[in-house]
């Protein structure tokens, strides 16, 4: 954690992410981090919680659509650097979990929308409480939306209920979401933008045959930011973020 301006903050770890935010995230701040396929949204909310917890932060990392031991194979295979993830789990400060979440969410007992949704807080709660984590990354809340797709108003409810107790549980989170947009000309916002703290976006521009990867913070509540699209590239010793620092 850091302070700066009278303001807690979360450092990322991601040394040009942070300095775009001014030092970091503020504390408590639920942050979305939203993007195309392969703009690499999955291993840069990995990257942070790995990056949190090396600094000795508790941190859990949520998967509501692949197993665990998937997700860890694949962030090793694209972090070949990341050598301590095993270690850092064994040491309790970083728990990777969600295997059973798409199964709760398909419970029908009563209302769908309300009882499964339940199910899913009360299991990131647990997880929170199990672990005394401070941050706490969720991938993603895309599928809240396709199962509740049916009633925009329940929907837009119901992000407000989880963002609720996010905020309860006194942890700062990352919730990566799913667009249908690469390009940042093919913007749309969506619910989400408007009810969340923070929102960074990662686009792909260029052609078909030479795509780039860029991305922005389009708002974060507590701080100054910057408004500069900043390029990146995925390494095997994690995301190089080029700032204008």
């Amino acid at each position: 954690m850091a302070s700066g301006t009278g303001i807690e903050r979360i450092k990322t770890g991601i040394k040009g992410i942070d300095s775009m935010l001014n030092g970091g995230v503020p504390e408590k701040n639920q942050v979305i981090i939203a993007g195309g396929p392969g703009s690499g949204k999955t291993l840069l909310s990995f990257e942070i919680i790995y990056r949190c917890a090396k600094a000795g932060i508790p941190s859990a990392y949520i998967a509501f659509e692949e197993q665990p031991a998937q997700l860890i194979r694949n962030a090793k295979s694209a972090f070949g650097g990341f050598a301590d993830v095993d270690s850092l789990m064994q040491q309790g400060n970083m728990v990777v979990g969600g295997e059973e979440l798409a199964a709760r969410m398909e419970d029908t007992t009563g209302s769908t929308e309300t009882y499964s949704f339940g199910n899913v807080v009360s299991y990131i709660e647990d997880i929170v409480m199990t672990n005394k984590a401070k941050v706490i990354a969720l991938d993603s809340i895309s599928l809240f939306r396709l199962v509740l797709s049916s009633d925009g108003f329940i929907y837009r409810k119901s992000i407000a209920q989880l963002i609720s107790n996010l905020r309860r549980l006194d942890v700062t989170s990352f919730i990566t979401l799913e667009t249908p947009y690469t390009e940042k000309n093919d913007v749309r916002y969506s619910p989400e933008f408007f009810l969340f703290d923070g929102v960074i976006s990662m686009y792909q521009t260029g052609d078909n045959e030479k795509r780039s990867f860029v991305l922005e913070v389009l708002k974060m509540r507590g701080t100054d930011h910057s408004m500069f699209f900043a390029p990146y590239h995925i390494t095997q010793d994690g995301f190089e973020v080029q700032t204008l620092d």
